[in-house]
């Protein structure tokens, strides 16, 4: 959600935001187990591509086998869409801030935890945002939203 949120321009780029801009920002620590493998339309961004998220649990590498081979069972072109893992640049204060939050419910404690956590890792997801933009923008994917 951070990092799409970043590509969209929800949350800037270049420096860390602050709590209110995280707290802000659309289903930030609000994703439960139930959420799980929905996807959820964050927007377009500036070359009117969808951006969506999803959770997916503990699906791992196996979450991306499994959207390309339904693409691949409607005769969708591969090229059409991008998914970017972030569990990478999740860093274990956010997990414990979430699973605080989120899954015990004691959201007083876990969300500033969270949101502490979500500051510390975030311009290296955001660097990860703009190399996807930049490597988008120079293989001229474009798409209609």
């Amino acid at each position: 959600m951070t990092a799409a949120a970043v590509h969209l321009g929800m949350l800037p780029s270049t420096r860390r935001p602050n709590c209110r801009e995280l707290l802000n920002t659309p289903y930030f620590d609000q994703q439960i187990a139930k959420d799980h493998g929905l996807f959820r339309l964050m927007g377009c961004d500036e070359s009117n591509r969808e951006v969506y998220i999803v959770g997916k649990h503990n699906l791992g590498k196996n979450f991306e086998k499994i959207i390309r081979q339904i693409a691949g069972l409607f005769a969708l072109d591969q090229k059409e869409f991008v998914i970017i893992d972030t569990m990478p640049y999740v860093n274990f204060t956010m997990m414990v801030g979430g699973y605080t939050s989120r899954r015990l419910g004691i959201t007083f404690i876990g969300r500033p935890i969270v949101t502490f956590g979500t500051q510390k890792a975030f311009l290296t997801l955001a660097s990860m945002v703009n190399r996807v933009k930049h490597t988008l923008t120079s293989c001229g994917q474009e798409h209609d939203c």
